[in-house]
């Protein structure tokens, strides 16, 4: 069984014990979370897809942490002009793991 769910403007495929990172949510380590942004569910043979979303399905998630993704680094040059810039970034991330999808 499988899910394809939207977290933050931005789609996943999950499946029960899959660990993901997505940008920053306001919801504290260890709590528990119902996602009912739920776009496809597949169980056996059946797919049910939602127009946006399908009706009576959440997956249950757990927050494991918040954190910080990798360093990336922007470069700007120009030749001939004695310019540049270089900026770095790092996006913060909360780490969920998916306990259960539920299709009532």
């Amino acid at each position: 069984m499988y899910a394809i769910i939207e977290v933050g403007a931005k789609q996943f495929t999950v499946q029960k014990g899959d660990i993901i990172q997505v940008e920053k949510q306001e919801i504290k380590s260890g709590k528990d979370i119902d996602i009912k942004e739920v776009l496809l569910v597949s169980k056996d043979k059946k797919v049910e897809i939602g127009q946006p979303f399908v009706k009576e399905a959440k997956v249950v998630a757990t927050v494991l942490e918040q954190s910080k993704g990798p360093k990336v680094i922007s470069f700007k040059y120009k030749r001939r002009k004695n310019t540049h810039w270089k900026k770095g970034h790092r996006q913060k991330l909360t780490v969920f793991k998916i306990k259960d999808i539920e299709l009532s």
